[in-house]
């Protein structure tokens, strides 16, 4: 039997107005590999807070192997100290420093430091975790995943017992998350306890053994992941039988047949972000998509049209019109709305509110100097959180305390907000829980019926091709192939992405 190397009983926190966790309990094994698992506003952050002691919990008690007393966990230090160590997607360390810098930095009083030394245990323990990286190179040179590791290897040498990784995956391709995997295995191997956060079902299902289940601030259950079919886990993560996805995939089908009307056009365009000259249409109530891997050009084709990028070469055409997109302020206001991939450098304001953040885009199109009123300013604000049921207190919360899907709706309902006649949604749905990608993906059908003009863009295909009626395939920058109707299967879009013409 594996031993308990944590126990939460009983926990409970509240906010103004929001009870994020009541009656929460949770339990961690030696050489456990836990799934922490629910919709945004689950409540799957607070009790990763609770534990490492960024927020102070109104009831209930925590347990750790060795110690008889219930702990009382008051800040990240003390959680440090007692063998509790969390790496976020966002890494912590210094990209300015080597990779044995960061391992021992702020480790030692010495006024000397033995970097000969701190060398050489660093390359012990890089080699240990069978880590890809050497002490002397520098961290900003290491991929993602590889910065990931040398915060998990920091971790595992402050003699780590419970290990947090929160959406370690979001940003990493899959030969990345199979070097953190293998990394996760081993410290499992060696009695670590690992909780893994994550919105990814396949992986979760490919490295965990067990998931806890969170929904709305209560604990749903516990349950061995090798006995909890697929379905069973979205439905319990929702509250609710999913059945839409079958019917998202028919409606996004029915779409290609609707007005083909173009508009937006480009021809041989290419921009400074180093995207080859590439051509596309896009028609009147239809959802496109840009496939391929991560680097591949999809981001960048999308934002050469939206003018975030400069254009160098070819010609841009705006329902029939020549234009000359030299930014973003330009595209908006000749119908273009643009939602990042990456919404916290190029989305929300995290200081500004939910009312503030919504009409944004709007009031830089009608210009600083003539403001909306707060009346109007209000009224749009409650339109859209209303249309797309986002979880806020008050319109006047900083939109930073949302959660992460609620964020992700905020920006949705800005561009919204302006009515364009082309939306590109760059990963609208990434790092956001099961429940509120489908209602997005329903949303982006439904805007289509309606005649927008909708880019979407996902790192995953099952997602594309429920929602895409026509895709365009990239790799290495270039568009290699265009695909829509029966030719639009997993199969297909892997042969096109990996150059290979016969798919027997």
């Amino acid at each position: 039997m594996q031993e308990a190397l944590l126990t939460m009983q009983g926990i409970y926190k509240s906010f103004p107005g929001v009870r994020a966790l009541q009656n929460v309990s949770f339990t961690l094994k030696e050489g456990e590999i836990h799934a922490l698992m629910g919709e945004n506003g689950a409540g799957k952050s607070t009790l990763i807070k609770v534990l490492t002691g960024v927020y102070t919990k109104d009831a209930g008690d925590i347990y750790l192997r060795g110690h008889y007393k219930p702990v009382n966990i008051k800040s990240p230090q003390e959680a440090h100290k007692l063998g509790i160590s969390t790496v976020y997607q966002e890494i912590t360390l210094c990209p300015n420093l080597t990779v044995a810098e960061n391992l021992f930095i702020g480790r030692t009083d010495d006024v000397f430091v033995n970097w000969r030394k701190n060398n050489n245990r660093a390359a012990e323990i890089l080699e240990g975790l069978k880590i890809p990286a050497k002490p002397t190179q520098q961290l900003s040179n290491c991929s993602i995943a590889v910065q990931q590791m040398v915060a998990i290897a920091r971790a595992v040498d402050m003699d780590c017992k419970v290990l947090i990784l929160d959406e370690p995956t979001s940003s990493l391709d899959e030969q990345e998350v199979a070097k953190l995997f293998a990394l996760m295995r081993e410290l499992k191997g060696r009695g670590v306890g690992i909780i893994f956060v994550t919105h990814f079902l396949e992986q979760m299902y490919e490295i965990c053994d067990k998931v806890t289940v969170l929904r709305g601030g209560e604990l749903v259950g516990e349950y061995m992941v090798s006995e909890l079919p697929r379905v069973e886990l979205v439905a319990k993560m929702l509250g609710k039988e999913l059945g839409d996805l079958a019917g998202i995939h028919n409606e996004a089908k029915a779409c290609k047949d609707e007005s083909k009307t173009v508009i937006i056009e480009a021809e041989g365009l290419s921009s400074t972000s180093g995207i080859k000259p590439f051509d596309f249409k896009a028609y009147k109530g239809e959802v496109t998509g840009f496939a391929g891997l991560l680097g591949s050009g999809r981001s960048e084709c999308v934002r050469a049209i939206f003018g975030a990028d400069k254009v160098i070469k070819g010609k841009l055409r705006i329902k029939g019109e020549n234009v000359n997109i030299t930014s973003p302020i330009k595209a908006m206001k000749k119908g273009v709305g643009y939602l990042s991939e990456d919404r916290k450098r190029d989305g929300i304001i995290g200081d500004l509110s939910v009312r503030e953040n919504i009409i944004l885009a709007l009031q830089a199109m009608r210009g600083f100097f003539r403001p909306f009123t707060n009346a109007q300013a209000q009224a749009f604000a409650e339109e859209y959180i209303k249309i797309l049921g986002i979880k806020t207190a008050s319109i006047d919360t900083p939109v930073n305390s949302l959660s992460g899907g609620n964020q992700q709706k905020v920006i949705l309902a800005r561009w919204l907000l302006t009515h364009p006649d082309y939306l590109i949604l760059d990963e609208p749905t990434r790092g956001i829980d099961i429940g509120t990608k489908v209602e997005i993906q329903k949303l982006v059908l439904k805007l289509a019926s309606e005649g927008m003009s909708i880019t979407f863009i996902s790192s995953e295909i099952e997602e594309m091709l429920r929602t895409c009626s026509r895709l365009i395939v990239m790799r290495d920058l270039y568009v290699v192939g265009e695909l829509e109707g029966d030719d639009m299967t997993q199969d297909k879009i892997m042969y096109t992405i990996a150059g290979v013409s016969d798919t027997k």
